[in-house]
């Protein structure tokens, strides 16, 4: 597959710059990111502020207050800087534009495809909206929800989650403050240089894990779920249930992006699938969210069903083999296809 952005770049010997001192996880995950890249796999790292010395970089990320993809200068902080990626209104930050311009090399590389390959670029899009794009908000002070609507709503966090986030992991990697520091600066230098490359090692692998669950797992549902959703009706005249026979795929994506292709008004509300690809597997069912991410379902199942189990549901329900319903709602199961299809058309009742 040729590898066609990076046949602009330079002769040997390759450098890439970023600024020293604490780093953050855009310039970790950009410099990951570049070093994926036969051209840059080797590619000597150069951490420091100086000008004169991020002038001899091939590549600058991060530092240097331009954005230039001719000269392979990736920076965000200047004055008037405002590009986002396709069709999205987050600002990146290095790690969004290292990707809005190697991403797609990246993931045909990784798939063995070319890069204007649909699939390329389905995995492109999806890849930057689940992990990038989180990353260009935080580096950049953008909030998931608008601040002024949150207060004027009166919300108040049930608890902190500023430590559960990547960008939080790789902070915790910088040098505290009151760590040893040599007093050769070269050697200070090296150390710290040295927690930079973990950091960037350690963020990389959940980007590399997330690229290879999207091309393993995510893409190839696809087919299958557009498949189920074709054939909705014969379970469900209204096309309220659909049903996954192979067993539980990554459903949900798909599942949005064929209801708004089809502009239909009849939205799909429960999802019946094998626990596994078994003939004796217990089946599932499952209640669509109303969006991406949403813990509501767009419609639960019975509230005088929730928190049962076995016998006990049996009898509540009325429906045989019945094993649980999750006191949430969201999901439930049972021993059959054909039970799990009888919750499905009682709970749309």
């Amino acid at each position: 597959m040729a590898e066609s952005i990076p046949k602009r770049l330079k002769t040997e010997p390759i450098s890439i710059g970023t600024h020293n001192g604490h780093f953050h996880a855009d310039e970790a995950l950009a410099v990951y990111m570049l070093r994926l890249l036969p051209t840059y796999k080797s590619a000597q790292l150069i951490r420091t502020r100086d000008p004169a010395l991020l002038k001899t970089c091939h590549t600058v990320v991060d530092v240097g207050g331009e954005y230039d993809e001719g000269s392979n200068r990736y920076d965000h902080h200047q004055r008037g800087f405002d590009t986002t990626f396709d069709n999205r209104p987050t600002k990146l930050s290095s790690a969004g534009l290292v990707f809005k311009h190697f991403g797609k090399p990246i993931i045909a590389q990784n798939m063995g495809a070319s890069e204007d390959a649909e699939e390329v670029d389905s995995v492109y899009k999806k890849l930057y909206t689940d992990f990038v794009e989180a990353l260009d908000a935080h580096d950049n002070g953008i909030s998931a929800y608008d601040p002024k609507a949150v207060s004027t709503a009166g919300l108040e966090k049930r608890f902190d989650e500023g430590g559960f986030s990547l960008g939080a992991m790789v902070g915790r990697l910088n040098p505290s403050w009151n760590d040893p520091v040599s007093t050769d600066p070269a050697e200070a230098q090296k150390a710290e240089d040295e927690k930079f490359v973990i950091a960037s090692q350690r963020i990389g692998e959940e980007f590399s894990r997330a690229l290879e669950k999207l091309t393993k797992s995510w893409l190839p549902a696809r087919e299958i779920v557009h498949a189920a959703y074709a054939e909705r009706l014969k379970h469900d005249p209204s096309g309220r249930i659909m049903v996954l026979s192979g067993g539980s795929v990554p459903w949900s994506d798909h599942l949005y992006t064929r209801e708004a292709q089809d502009g239909t008004d009849s939205k799909v509300l429960y999802v019946l699938y094998p626990e596994k690809p078994v003939p004796e597997a217990k089946w599932r069912i499952q209640c669509v969210p109303v969006s991406r991410g949403s813990f509501e379902s767009r419609k639960s199942l019975p509230e005088a069903w929730r928190g049962f189990r076995d016998d006990k549901l049996d009898e509540i329900s009325g429906i045989d083999g019945c094993v649980f319903v999750h006191a949430a709602g969201f999901i439930g199961g049972n021993k059959t296809f054909e039970g799990a299809k009888a919750m499905a058309v009682k709970a749309l009742q």
